[in-house]
């Protein structure tokens, strides 16, 4: 017989095998546990049996009432509120209404991102902005301009040491999500002035500096070459989609990404989220309840977004920091549940893309079921337990 004593000082676990006079084994007789053998593998596993749906993720309706295919009883609780464009009485133009929300690495080393808001009432009149740090993409939630011609406010996701490009499209083949011809570029054009007092900020490892010339900037006659300002009418995007079964990941609405120095992760992604149609059968629709290794932050453009908490408004920002649990709130997973849904178009009249944050009193998951504990008899009896026992789930 096999004791843990006769493990310690054995010189290879081959030895525990004993020349195959008795079954092998994996682990010490005093570990309890039971696992998985392998390493870097796809596992799975069920603490029911049954319980994961066979040819798809995204099931209408998963066994005990689950919330999602990483089979969960119940989820975890953030509001956001739009960002308040400055007063009328106090003039705030678009470099001086600069806000930065989050981010990650440094401009200095140039390695990083953040993401900003911009809030401003007034034109940068006589002022030109360079940013010596990065590559800005600017997502207006109101109309953009330099010179406003009112209040405005938006979105900015910053990259350092990277640039954007259009994801590869892999099986799609050639065409779909942001055509590359769709992408507009401007022309030359010059103002020549003198004795015209100009100031030109700088944006330069986070920091702004600022200096002044008796010139307009604007003055080149004639350029070439390919990193140029451009700009993308983002209902243009072709969206792509299941049409038999399942709710495909959301990385299908990639519009651009930027690189980082590891092969197999980009630095950022930007998604969009817009009008489609949705035909999937046998699916749960909305966005499941998940976690992401990324950070996830969201802002709303115009509409309403069913993907985020209640009230979520254009101007708004959603942030979800990496393997934080998300999804919709209850009410909206239980009719997504109830009946299979017709073919439909899905956020019609809105455009989001993937904030003022603030906690708040979460009431919107004050209806959230337990529906999992309602099955506690069934799931005693899978797992051949009694139902008098001192032991039953929900207990």
């Amino acid at each position: 017989m096999t004791t843990t004593n006769s493990l310690e000082k054995i010189f290879h676990w081959a030895e525990s095998q004993q020349d195959g006079s008795i079954p092998s084994f994996e682990t010490r007789p005093n570990d309890r546990y039971k696992d998985m053998a392998g390493f870097n593998n796809n596992f799975e596993s069920e603490a029911i049996p049954g319980v994961i749906p066979k040819g798809q993720n995204s099931p209408r309706v998963i066994r005990f009432g689950l919330l999602g295919y990483i089979a969960r009883v119940l989820r975890s609780h953030i509001k956001d509120s739009p960002f308040e464009i400055p007063k009328d009485d106090t003039p705030v133009d678009f470099v001086d209404g600069l806000k930065t929300l989050a981010g990650s690495g440094d401009p200095t080393m140039r390695e990083g991102l953040a993401t900003h808001v911009y809030l401003c009432n007034r034109s940068m009149d006589k002022t030109a902005f360079v940013n010596s740090d990065g590559d800005f993409l600017i997502v207006p939630q109101q109309r953009f301009k330099v010179n406003i011609a009112g209040p405005t406010r938006g979105y900015i996701l910053e990259v350092w040491g990277s640039n954007f490009e259009l994801p590869e499209l892999g099986p799609l083949g050639a065409n779909g999500l942001a055509n590359a011809r769709d992408f507009l570029h401007p022309v030359a054009a010059y103002e020549v002035t003198d004795n015209d007092p100009w100031d030109v900020v700088y944006k330069l490892g986070g920091k702004f500096f600022k200096s002044s010339q008796r010139h307009c900037p604007f003055d080149v006659i004639a350029w070439h070459g390919n990193y140029v300002p451009y700009k993308y009418d983002l209902t243009k995007f072709v969206n792509v989609g299941s049409i038999s079964v399942d709710h495909i990941d959301p990385s299908i609405f990639c519009v651009l990404t930027a690189k980082s120095r590891h092969p197999t992760a980009p630095l950022a992604d930007f998604l969009i989220f817009s009008p489609r149609w949705d035909v999937a059968s046998h699916a749960y629709r909305p966005p499941y309840y998940h976690r992401n290794c990324a950070s996830e932050l969201m802002g709303l453009i115009y509409g309403d977004y069913a993907g985020r908490s209640d009230d979520f408004k254009p101007g708004s920002v959603s942030f979800e920091c990496s393997f934080v649990h998300h999804g919709v709130a209850y009410e909206q997973f239980a009719m997504a549940s109830k009946t299979e849904p017709p073919t439909m178009r899905i956020s019609q009249a809105s455009i989001a893309f993937t904030k003022h944050i603030h906690q708040h009193d979460p009431k919107m998951w004050d209806d959230l079921v337990d529906n999992f504990s309602k099955h506690r008899v069934e799931v005693d009896k899978i797992l051949g337990k009694s139902t008098e026992g001192k032991h039953h789930v929900g207990t």
